[in-house]
């Protein structure tokens, strides 16, 4: 093993100051030195030129990429396994997996470097790729540099190794063979679309939780379920086996979340670019410049070193961030963001602690309490400037501290305004405010609460509901936990209801009917609802539970409703009512801890428990950003400014 350790720093050190190719021969002939079985390879294709090249391609970049070598995997297969039926949640199937082994997720495993991977396996790789490159008729619009980089690497990620395109080509080839005689075909735009579109027909299944810090590998076509990771993994994998290049974009974090999000792109003869996804249920592939939810940096995931950002920095790799370090990616913010992918340039004024002339300055956002790097440029004594950033989010800078291998920021926080690329920075100072705070994230998510808007609150003295009175109309996304509204009507009922909007499947958390305004007991009464409403989980029977973490969620767009039966007539005169949640709104009874960032850095700014669903902090630094941690519950939680009264969530 420390021989193994040895030969890998020494492999990587070579790449400093200067990336070059004498360089890179040097790192070949290390890589070489360390699995002569892949100069059997060499010697293999020499008779070929082009498989050569794409020998030498896979060979060069071998020290940059690594994979599971041992360990138990069969947990996370048998979860994935489990979730792809439909027939269990994410925690259920993990909670199966677990108990059938005895732990869930991955058990002890040992990584290895792709340097020392084995040759015959790289041969059979390239033996297949090249097959499907030269057979199907869009290879001849696909570039031997797109083939190299999107369809030749025989690994997506860190996944344990196992050979997988003949056997997904064979699986996979029947949806190519019943359109062979499109002339379409030979756009592999085309071709990724009319295999994209014959997966969607086939049972697929999305969730948020799913993840380990190991790749699934190739089992992940058969499954096609899971993360929005695993989805683009799912599609790459079948994709490359059929000879369609195509690769993945990252946004290493979203604008206006805390976590990362993936699709898949494929370039068109012409070298426009389409995205797509499982995840999406978008019949077709769109072109990047209409993906509307940039905010910040894309990524392209690639298999080759990007040797362009080592020779820019012209740095030593141990002082360099281990985002940037040994980057197989390039920034293709640009293609998706187009004329609002912004130039911007923080001058020395802004610095908190200025940095050395020729040192990589960081531009980060924001993940929760942490931040991360997602650009960088070489500070030249009077400002740090960024290519290619997209606005509606907001960064701060840092400096690398390869000691601590922390980093540390040095200016303060600041917004990029979408359509203008306006630079806006948060800087407390001495005067403060009282703020009323509602919730702890963004609300960009919560699609649910739309679903009310045009939802109705009746009453009638009929069982049927004919021709019932509206006591309110809701006009309004809520905003809060707990909305509270005066009841439109002075006549008595003894048949109350929530009748939901059309294309909103009656979602709704709570309902309370309330005899006057000043009461603070709900009416009760048997509960009433459709009979196709009253099963499953998310029945019409959440509606009056009490709990604002459940909900209903009729089977239909329209025609849902939840009521009560009074038992007798009853006056209405205030109804409170809680939409279906993500739970990231204040909650009474919990703890909560308020904090402001001050250069980078967060500091609170006090704790108490809510007494209702909202919060009151006083003497509140202006112009600040902040962020509001709930202590009892949940990490879902997101940065935030204080503007006109309300809470403005980046």
């Amino acid at each position: 093993m420390k021989e193994y350790l040895l030969s890998v720093v020494g492999v990587l050190s070579i790449l400093s100051v200067g990336c070059v190719p004498d360089e890179e021969m040097k790192v070949r002939n290390l890589v070489l030195r360390e699995n002569p079985g892949l100069r059997h390879v060499l010697q293999l294709y020499e008779g070929d030129s082009l498989k050569y090249k794409a020998a030498l391609f896979l060979i060069d970049n071998l020290p940059y990429h690594q994979g599971v070598d041992s360990g138990d995997l069969r947990p996370m297969y048998k979860s994935y396994e489990l979730f792809s039926t439909g027939k269990f949640s994410y925690q259920e199937a993990l909670d199966s997996a677990a108990r059938q082994y005895g732990f869930s997720g991955v058990g002890k495993i040992a990584m290895k470097k792709d340097v020392y991977i084995d040759p015959a396996y790289l041969v059979g790789n390239i033996e297949w790729a090249f097959k499907v490159w030269r057979e199907q008729p869009w290879g001849k619009n696909v570039s031997f540099e797109q083939f190299c980089e999107y369809v030749l690497p025989y690994r997506v990620g860190n996944e344990k190794l196992e050979p997988w395109r003949e056997r997904l080509y064979y699986q996979f080839m029947p949806i190519i063979e019943k359109h062979k005689n499109d002339p379409e075909i030979e756009n592999p735009v085309h071709a990724a679309f009319v295999v994209r579109d014959s997966l969607l027909r086939t049972p697929h299944y999305f969730t948020g939780e799913m993840g380990t810090s190991v790749r699934v590998g190739p089992r992940i076509a058969d499954w096609r379920s899971g993360s929005c990771l695993d989805l683009c993994d799912a599609l790459v994998y079948i994709y490359r086996a059929l000879g369609i290049p195509c690769g993945i974009e990252e946004l290493p974090l979203r604008g206006n979340n805390n976590v990362p999000h993936y699709w898949i792109f494929v370039d068109d003869p012409e070298g426009q670019t389409w995205f797509s996804s499982m995840f999406y249920r978008r019949p077709r592939f769109l072109k990047a410049e209409d993906y509307v939810d940039v905010y910040g940096k894309v990524f392209r995931q690639k298999f080759g070193l990007n040797r362009r950002i080592i020779e820019e920095m012209d740095v030593r790799p141990k002082d360099v961030h281990p985002v940037f370090r040994y980057p197989c990616f390039e920034d293709v913010t640009r293609i998706y963001g187009r004329e609002q992918a912004y130039k911007l340039s923080v001058g020395k004024d802004r610095f908190i602690q200025e940095p050395k002339e020729g040192e990589p300055v960081y531009l980060c956002m924001s993940e929760r309490y942490s931040w991360k790097p997602v650009g960088w440029d070489i500070y030249d004594g009077m400002a740090a400037v960024f290519e290619d950033c997209h606005g509606g989010t907001v960064y701060c800078l840092a400096l690398y501290d390869q000691e601590s291998g922390e980093l540390e920021m040095i200016s303060n926080p600041f917004s990029v305004d979408v359509e203008t690329g306006k630079m806006a920075y948060y800087e407390p100072g001495p005067e403060t405010e009282d703020v009323v705070l509602l919730s702890k994230f963004g609300m960009f998510a919560e699609f649910f609460l739309g679903r009310m808007v045009d939802g109705v609150f009746e009453g009638s003295n009929i069982p049927g509901f004919e021709h019932p009175d509206t006591l309110f109309h809701i006009h309004d996304v809520p905003d809060r936990l707990c909305t509270v509204v005066r009841a439109d009507s002075s006549k008595a009922y003894r048949y109350v209801r929530y009748l939901g909007p059309r294309g909103g499947f009656c979602n709704v958390s709570e309902v309370g009917f309330y005899s006057s305004w000043t009461d603070d007991m709900p009416l009760k009464g048997e509960i009433l609802g459709p009979e196709d409403g009253a099963r499953g989980s998310h029945s019409y029977f959440n509606v009056f539970d009490g709990h604002t973490d459940t909900s209903y969620d009729y089977p239909l767009d329209y025609g849902g409703w939840a009521g009560l039966d009074l038992g007798e007539q009853k006056h209405v005169g205030k109804i409170v009512y809680t939409p279906r949640n993500r739970d990231n709104f204040v909650r009474e009874g919990d703890v909560y801890e308020l904090f402001v960032c001050r250069g980078g850095k967060w500091e609170s700014a006090g704790r108490q428990v809510a007494h209702s669903d909202s919060l009151l902090f006083q003497n509140v630094p202006k112009h600040a950003l902040l962020l509001l941690r709930d202590h009892s519950r949940g990490v879902a939680e997101r940065l935030f400014e204080y503007k006109e009264g309300k809470q403005r969530f980046w």
